[in-house]
Formats: C-alpha cells, structure tokens, sequence
C-alpha cells in the first residue's frame, strides 16, 4: 500500500483510493505509527500524542482497542501491526510512506557524488506533496509537535539541491528558488551561504554582502549568537574575491544527515570518516567547511550515521548535550583531540606518543563496552549508553583501535593535495587519487602515498 501523510492522511492500493472505515483518532493513530514505519513506537508516547494534556484513565486500552480496529481494517491490503515490548510498530514489507520517501530521497542524495543525480533525486523528493501533516487527522498541537523534523528534512533538501546546482553553474536559478526561502527562514544560515555565493557568482556583490549584513543584525538581536564558521567564511571569501567561490565546479564534500554536515563517507572505515574533513587538514587557513566537528550535536549524529550506536541512543546524547552544554563541550574537546592523534597514527607510524595517546582512550573506551545483539541473530560490542556525554568518545576510540589493529591499516593512504589530505583504504594498491569529486586530482597528478 502507498500512505500519505502529507495533507490529508490517504491510503491507497495500485493506485486507488481505500476507505479503511476507521475513525479519526483511530486514523490519527496509524500515522503515527506510520512516521516511524519499521521502528517500534512506545505506548506512553502513543498516549502522550494522542492525549497530550490529561489522558483518561482508559487510555492504554484505547490505544490497545484502536490497534485491534486498525488490524482488521488493515489485514486484507497485508499490512501488519506487529506488538514488541510495550508498543507497536508497522511492518516495512514494501509499503511506501510519503514522508520515508521523502527522507530515503534526501539520504539517497546526500551521499551522491554526481550534482546531476544529486538535482534529480531532490527533484523527486521535492515533488512529494507539502501540505500540513495529517491535516484532517491531526489537530495544530499534535501536527507543531511532529512536524518540525519535517519541515527541516525538506529544506535540508532545498540546501542540497541549491548547493548541487551552484556545482552544475546554475546560479541564476538558485538565486531565484533560495530568496523567498531566506526571506521566511533568515536563521538558516545554510541557505544564506549558499545564495550568497549564487549571488556573488552572479556578479551581484553587494547584494551579496548586504544580505550578511541582515542576516548577522537577525541573528545577532533576535537570537544572540554570531553567524557560523560557514557564512563568515563566505563573507570573507566575497570580501577578498576568492575565486573558489567564483567556480561552478566546487567540490561537494559532505553528507546531510538530520540536518547536520558530515564528513563525505569516502574513507572505507569509520575511524577514517572520523578523520577526514570536508577540505582537508592541511590548507592553512581552512577553506570553507573545513571543521566538521562545528557542536556536539553534529558529534551525536555522526555516531549514529557511522553505525557506532544506535538512534536511540543519538536521540539521548543530543537531549544530555542540550541540558549539558558545558559537559557536551569537554567532550567534544576531548573528541577532538582523539581525532587529531588518530590522524597522527595513520599518517606517521614513528608518532609513538599519538598512538600511546590513542591506546589511552581505546583502553578507557574498552572498559565500557558491552554486548548488544542484533536483529540478525548476531551481535556486536558497543560502547554502554551509560556513559553519558562521553559516549561518542568512546565509540570513536574503539573504533580507532579496531581499525589500528586490523592489518588493513597497511593499506590506509592519504591524499597529498594541499587541499585535501584525506585518508582512504586502498586494498588494490591501484588507486592513484583521493577521489576526483574530493579534490579534483587527476591520474597524472602525484599519486597518494601510502602510509
């Protein structure tokens, strides 16, 4: 079956409309749990959605005669219900979602190479209808509690595809899709860089750097904060007439993933994605996006987009880290440090203090670890969420101690462009450049080294 949560809730089977004759709460139920299609969704929050206020006395078995209607409605179009622990969760066996597809598209483009794939998969994502969640089902403050993460899906999506046009010279028409957004979104400061450059590649200077002026005056009274790492960089970069910003070809160097940038999944492991920047370690100074590691919020989701924990446990660090800036802070000083001593390891195997330095946190890292199986029957050591704010440090350290003594390790080479600097496996030997999306070296260009 297709379900359609954005606008009116609709179910359709090859195309057709199908009335499930169930009620609106019972209706109300089933996107919700068509939100998280494949995941299991707690009876409390199911109740505390449904019944945001006072639930009655009888809500939990409401919510169990609700399931019992939605299964007999739904058993003949084959969609299950499964019940797991205390809550339920819809079986993923092939039935499409708007807003899974809209966020499969997103993903889908966010780890593209090609700008061109790039444009065509968010045209797709984009095309999916935008109206108000579940708007006959949902009331306003059920739809401002879910829709959020929503909404900021999709303009991720706009960001990608104006940055992947910018990369196919299409600046003209970024211009035009990105300034009524920024008018509506003036803190996205994604948005505000990237029309930026389409308008300073435009020929179009000042207006350029009057719409930094506006957007630091927002940010400044309204929020209180400086503009980020990014936007200033592009303010500088106009202010100087850098010409990366005048080319149509820049490189894309990262990966969207809950609306944060992670470094580009080109290295093969996680210990090396955890190393590599958007542009290298080695040009002084950084050129725009340099620094991946902008928060500890950025931290929490690469550790879940890297496999080393679960989004459970993403969605504690990113609450632990909101309530404890000062801690998530320490820790992400402390992760950076690791990083920067793992890169040391695997681009000098002399540095004898980096990999003492490293042993330290894989030896800390290796006293937290417990067993966790999997949905396969299988099971893995992971890192235990208890560990709090620290948990992304030990994930990274562990992970650097797997890969550091795992004879792959030999076959790790690192770009020598002065603008990259990114490490890879390479188990062929065969590979002569970084990659030409990275970088832009060509095969006739030194060859990376093997470290």
């Amino acid at each position: 079956m297709e379900f359609r949560l954005l606008g009116p809730f609709q179910a359709r089977q090859e195309g057709v409309v199908v009335d499930l004759g169930v009620r609106r709460q019972e209706r109300c139920l089933l996107g919700l749990l068509l939100l998280d299609v494949g995941h299991l969704v707690g009876t409390d929050r199911l109740i505390d959605l449904l019944w945001p206020n006072r639930p009655p006395a009888s809500a939990r078995s409401a919510v169990h005669t609700y399931i019992g209607r939605l299964r007999a409605a739904l058993g003949p179009y084959r969609v299950r219900i499964a019940t797991g622990g205390d809550g339920y969760l819809v079986q993923n066996d092939g039935h499409t979602v708007d807003v899974a597809e809209l966020a499969r598209l997103v993903h889908l483009a966010g780890g593209s190479t090609d700008p061109a794939e790039r444009v065509r998969l968010l045209d797709r994502a984009l095309a999916l209808p935008a109206g108000p969640l579940l708007a006959d089902t949902a009331d306003d403050e059920l739809r401002d509690r879910l829709a959020g993460p929503i909404e900021d899906l999709r303009l991720t999506g706009v960001e990608l595809r104006a940055a992947a046009r910018l990369a196919l010279g299409q600046h003209t028409r970024v211009v035009i899709e990105l300034t009524p957004l920024v008018a509506r979104h003036p803190g996205r400061e994604d948005l505000v860089a990237t029309l930026m450059t389409a308008l300073y590649r435009g020929g179009r200077q000042a207006d350029a750097l009057g719409l930094y002026r506006r957007t630091r005056r927002t940010l400044v009274e309204e929020i209180g904060v400086e503009p980020g790492a990014r936007l200033r960089e592009v303010h500088r970069g106009i202010l100087r007439a850098d010409h990366r910003l005048a080319r149509s070809d820049r490189p894309v160097y990262e990966v969207r993933v809950r609306g944060e940038a992670l470094p580009w999944s080109v290295g093969g492991h996680p210990a090396l994605e955890f190393c590599n920047t958007f542009a290298g370690w080695r040009h002084e100074p950084p050129v725009p996006g340099a620094e991946w590691l902008r928060g500890y919020r950025t931290l929490a989701v690469w550790t879940g987009h890297a496999g080393l924990v679960d989004d459970l446990a993403v969605d504690r660090l990113i609450d632990l880290g909101r309530r404890d800036p000062v801690g998530a802070a320490v820790a992400l000083d402390e992760v950076r440090t690791l990083r920067a001593r793992l890169y040391a390891c695997l681009t000098d195997p002399a540095d004898g203090p980096a990999f003492d330095a490293v042993a330290r946190y894989a030896e800390q890292a290796a006293r937290t670890l417990v067993f966790r199986p999997e949905a396969d029957g299988r099971g893995r050591w992971r890192p235990d969420p208890t560990t709090g704010l620290r948990l992304p440090v030990h994930a990274a350290a562990w992970s650097a101690a797997e890969l550091l003594a795992d004879p792959r390790r030999l076959t790790v080479r690192v770009c020598p462009d002065p603008r990259c600097g990114w490490l890879f496996l390479d188990d062929t030997g065969m590979r002569r450049w970084c990659s030409l999306a990275t970088c832009g070296r060509t095969a006739a260009q030194t060859p990376c080294r093997g470290t």
